[in-house]
C-alpha cells in the first residue's frame, strides 16, 4: 500500500485486515509514524515523538498481548492528561515538565489488555484549561482541516483531535470537562464521545474538575468509538465515582435501526452568537433523522442559560482546590532555591513561573468563590443551580431518546482570535457545558461544512447509561450521509 494509507483507516478495517494476515502490527505501526514525521512539525498534535523506542515498546506490548484482543496491534493516541507508565505526563504544563508516573491509568491497563499499542503525548491547553490549545505551554496545535493551517483545533482535546482529523492517529483518547472532547471534534470533522459520568474510569487522568472530568474517544466515525468505549468503560475499584452498570454491547447495537425513536429540540441560549453555517448544518441533519423514521418533538431545558456561569464557577474552584498540590516539592517543577529565601518565597516562585496565564486565572477565579464569605454565594449557588440544569434533562428525557443541539456556535476560528477575549472563548462551550453539569453522554458526529470548508459537528445528548442510543443514532445517520 502506499506510504500513509494504513494510517488513514478505521479500527474496524485495521482489525479485519490484521485478522487476515494482510498487514502486520509492525506495518501499520511504520506507516503511521512516517505519517506522524513527516506532517507533525506543521500540525504539532504530538508534544514528542521518538519512533524507535515507540517501536521498541511495541514488540514488548505485542509479545505481552493477547492476539484475540479487540485492539490487537491498533495504535490508541493518549492525550498528555492520562498517565502512562514512564512517559513524561506533564498537562502541557511547565510544572509538571519531567513528570514520568510509576502507574498506568486505569484507561490505559485495559487498552493494553486488549492488545493496543500506546502512543502517548498529544498535545492541550495546559491542564485541560482552554477551547483552542492555544494555552499549552510548548506550543498551539494546529487544525489540519484548515487550508492555511491557520485555524484552532479546539480545545483541550485539541492534539487529539487534530492527530486523529490529520491521520496521525488512527483513535485517540482525551477527556472532556466541559466540551473538552466534543468540540474538538466538531471544529475537526471527526466524532467525539464524552460518556455518562462514572461509566469511565478517572484513576489516572489528571484531575482539572473531579465532579466534571470524564475520559471518552475520539474517533474517525461512530463505530470506532463504541469499540473504544466497549474496551475503556466498566467500574473501577480505585475510583469511587466509577459506576457499577453493566457495559453493553456498543458494537452490537449500531445495527439497530433508529426507527422510532425520538429527538428532542430545545430552544438554544445564545441564537445571536449562533453561525447561519451551523444552524443550517444542524437543520439539515434532523431532516436526515426524520427521513430515517426518527420523530422530533420540542423540549425545555429552561436552566440552559445559566450553564456557562454555573460551569464556570463549579470548575474552577475544583480546579483551585486539585492544583492546590503542585508546589515544587512533591515532583514536577521547583523553582531555584536562593540565600535567604522562604519556603513560602519557593512556593510563590514556582507556582508563578510553573502556571500559564489561564491556568493562574482559573485558580484565582476558584479561590475567590471558595474563600469566606463568598462560598454560599457563589458556590453553593451554583451547586443548586447544577441541581436545576440536571432535573430539566431528567424531565426532557421522559419525552424523547435524545437531544439534538450543536456541538459549537461556530466553525473552527482563527489563531489568536479570542485569546484577549476570556469570556469569548469560555462561550465556545455554551453548547457542551450542560452535558457535563447533568452527567450525561453527549457525542458529536460531523454533520456539514461552512462555505470555506470548516466542518461543523451537531451533538447527540442522551439520559445517562444510555451511549447505546447515542450509536445507534450517529451509525445510522452516517450510512445514511454516505448514501
Amino acid at each position: 500500500m502506499a506510504s500513509g494509507a494504513l494510517a488513514g483507516k478505521t479500527i474496524h478495517e485495521l482489525r479485519a485486515l490484521i485478522a487476515q494476515g494482510a498487514i502486520s502490527p509492525a506495518d501499520l505501526l511504520d506507516d503511521l509514524l512516517a505519517r506522524i514525521e513527516r506532517i507533525n512539525p506543521s500540525v504539532h498534535a504530538y508534544l514528542d515523538i521518538d519512533p524507535e523506542r515507540l517501536r521498541q515498546e511495541a514488540e514488548a506490548q505485542l509479545r505481552a498481548a493477547p492476539r484475540g484482543g479487540r485492539l490487537y496491534g491498533i495504535p490508541v493516541t493518549i492525550k498528555d492528561n492520562i498517565c502512562v507508565r514512564g512517559e513524561e505526563t506533564s498537562c502541557a504544563s511547565r510544572i509538571l515538565q519531567g513528570f514520568r508516573p510509576p502507574y498506568d491509568a486505569t484507561v490505559i491497563e485495559r487498552l493494553r489488555r486488549e492488545g493496543a499499542l500506546i502512543l502517548p503525548r498529544a498535545n492541550m491547553d495546559e491542564f485541560a484549561f482552554g477551547s483552542s490549545t492555544e494555552n499549552s505551554a510548548f506550543g498551539p496545535t494546529r487544525n489540519p482541516r484548515a487550508k492555511d493551517l491557520d485555524r484552532v483545533p479546539g480545545g483541550s482535546s485539541g492534539g487529539s483531535a487534530a492527530a486523529v482529523a490529520a491521520d496521525l492517529a488512527i483513535a485517540a483518547l482525551g477527556s472532556d470537562t466541559g466540551g473538552s472532547i466534543r468540540q474538538p471534534a466538531s471544529f475537526c470533522g471527526i466524532v467525539g464521545l464524552k460518556p455518562t459520568y462514572g461509566r469511565v474510569s478517572r484513576y489516572g487522568l489528571v484531575a482539572f474538575a473531579s465532579s466534571l472530568d470524564q475520559i471518552g474517544p475520539l474517533t474517525k466515525d461512530a463505530e470506532d468509538a463504541a469499540i473504544l468505549l466497549s474496551v475503556i468503560a466498566g467500574q473501577d475499584p480505585r475510583d469511587s465515582t466509577s459506576a457499577p452498570v453493566e457495559v453493553p454491547d456498543y458494537v452490537a447495537w449500531l445495527k439497530a435501526s433508529p426507527k422510532g425513536l425520538t429527538i428532542g429540540i430545545p430552544a438554544l441560549p445564545g441564537a445571536e452568537g449562533l453561525s447561519q453555517d451551523v444552524r443550517a448544518a444542524v437543520d439539515q441533519a434532523l431532516e436526515a433523522f426524520r427521513s430515517l423514521g426518527v420523530k422530533t418533538v420540542p423540549v425545555e431545558l429552561s436552566h440552559i442559560d445559566k450553564a456557562i456561569a454555573t460551569y464556570y464557577i463549579i470548575a474552577t474552584a475544583e480546579a483551585s482546590s486539585n492544583l492546590a498540590r503542585y508546589d515544587g516539592v512533591q515532583y514536577g517543577f521547583r523553582a531555584a532555591d536562593g540565600a535567604g529565601r522562604s519556603l513560602l518565597d519557593t512556593y510563590l516562585d514556582t507556582r508563578s513561573q510553573g502556571f500559564g496565564a489561564e491556568a493562574k486565572r482559573r485558580i484565582l477565579l476558584g479561590t475567590y468563590v471558595l474563600s469566606q464569605g463568598y462560598y454560599d454565594a457563589y458556590y453553593l449557588k451554583g451547586m443548586r443551580v447544577r441541581t436545576l440544569i440536571k432535573r430539566d434533562f431528567d424531565e426532557a428525557f421522559t419525552r424523547c431518546d435524545a437531544i439534538v443541539m450543536p456541538t459549537a456556535p461556530t466553525p473552527a476560528f482563527r489563531l489568536g482570535e479570542k485569546l484577549s477575549d476570556p469570556l469569548e472563548m469560555y462561550l465556545s462551550d455554551i453548547y457542551t457545558i450542560s452535558a457535563n453539569l447533568a452527567g450525561v453522554p453527549a457525542l458529536s458526529v460531523p454533520c456539514g461544512a461552512s462555505p470555506d470548508g470548516l466542518p461543523i459537528g451537531m451533538q447527540l445528548l442522551a439520559a445517562p447509561f444510555r451511549e447505546e442510543v447515542l450509536f445507534r443514532m450517529a451509525h445510522a445517520y452516517e450510512q445514511a450521509r454516505r448514501g
